[in-house]
């Protein structure tokens, strides 16, 4: 199997686009999401995503091959809800591991569909790890600020069951992803690092924080440099950001980092801000054209996009990216 730490140095690789985007194209019904296995559940269930692994896995295969032929080198697994946590929400805390292996698996499936097809440019499985809807480093209740809704520990176990069920369904990558507290993102690292130790293997881990707001802050309060010093102690893949900014609006954010770091740099903006509708805009053309002034200055190792892109995004994305060299990393950085 090709490494993905030598094809990182060949070219710049392609991310997929949005999961949820694309799911919504399917109008899938409160039915639809429950399937026959979960027909008696006693909370609604519609808007669980991550659940369609399960109950809808066809229409998840078909995002990731739309994604693959459409450029995509890694597409990420359905499952940035997929932890005890955020699942609390549906009453499916026990569905957990199941629910991460199974979308591992699928892409797997797919990715492999691909790669055999076409073995000069094989094709990755990156383990989404979402941030949870719970924060460790601030509190939810203004009137009480010392008051904490999760613990580190409690999100450590959390994300170590994610991780364990994303690598034994086939991801190459585990992404620790839309990262808006950087103490959610340590207890993931701290869990992936355990597994690794556990199970004495080396995974390659990218890392991609948020910035919230014209500020240039995460929501825990810190600068783009700052979340990257707080995490350059685990031996990383990639660290980046995605999603919350257009591309335009990310590209001082990435060059903030881009000097100061040997990992390579990701970057997965939004198809531009959300309208009155909360819908995306941008076309593939808007998008890409911001893109190409990363890649022009050197910027960029891994590029996608985030919420409201679509095949047709990466498309324009990665036919961009083939006709500009990637950032230059150090080698040194993944031999040590």
């Amino acid at each position: 199997m090709s490494n993905i730490y030598s094809e990182i140095q060949k070219r710049i690789l392609v991310l997929d686009g949005a999961m949820g985007t694309m799911l919504q194209q399917y109008n899938f019904t409160e039915e639809d999401f429950r399937g026959k296995r979960f027909k008696e559940h006693p909370s609604s269930l519609k808007g669980n995503n991550d659940l369609l692994s399960i109950t809808q896995p066809e229409a998840v295969k078909e995002v990731h091959r739309k994604y693959f032929a459409a450029g995509a080198d890694i597409v990420e697994t359905n499952t940035f809800s997929g932890t005890t946590i955020a699942m609390a929400d549906y009453q499916m805390e026990d569905l957990v591991y199941e629910l991460n292996y199974q979308s591992a698996k699928i892409a797997k499936e797919v990715a492999d569909e691909f790669t055999i097809k076409e073995p000069h440019k094989p094709r990755f499985v990156a383990g989404s790890i979402g941030p949870t809807n719970r924060t460790a480093s601030m509190s939810p209740d203004v009137n009480d600020p010392g008051y904490r809704a999760v613990t580190f520990n409690e999100l450590r176990i959390a994300y170590k069951q994610q991780a364990e069920a994303l690598l034994d369904g086939g991801s190459d990558i585990l992404l620790v992803e839309t990262v808006f507290d950087t103490l959610n993102a340590k207890a993931a690292l701290f869990a992936i690092e355990e597994v690794k130790t556990e199970r004495n293997i080396d995974v390659p881990v990218m890392v991609s924080g948020t910035i919230t707001d014209a500020s240039g802050r995460t929501l825990s309060g810190q600068t783009a440099e700052a979340f990257l010093i707080s995490i350059s102690h685990i031996p990383l893949l990639s660290v980046g950001f995605n999603c919350a900014l257009g591309a335009n609006l990310m590209q001082p954010h990435l060059e903030a980092i881009a000097s100061k770091t040997n990992f390579a740099i990701s970057a997965h903006p939004n198809a531009g801000l959300p309208n009155a509708f909360g819908e995306y805009d941008e076309t593939p053309n808007e998008m890409s054209i911001q893109i190409e002034e990363y890649l022009k200055k050197g910027l960029i190792n891994i590029i996608g996009g985030c919420c409201g892109t679509t095949p047709k995004h990466i498309t324009a994305i990665a036919e961009l990216a083939t006709k500009y060299e990637p950032r230059k990393i150090k080698e040194a950085v993944y031999g040590e």
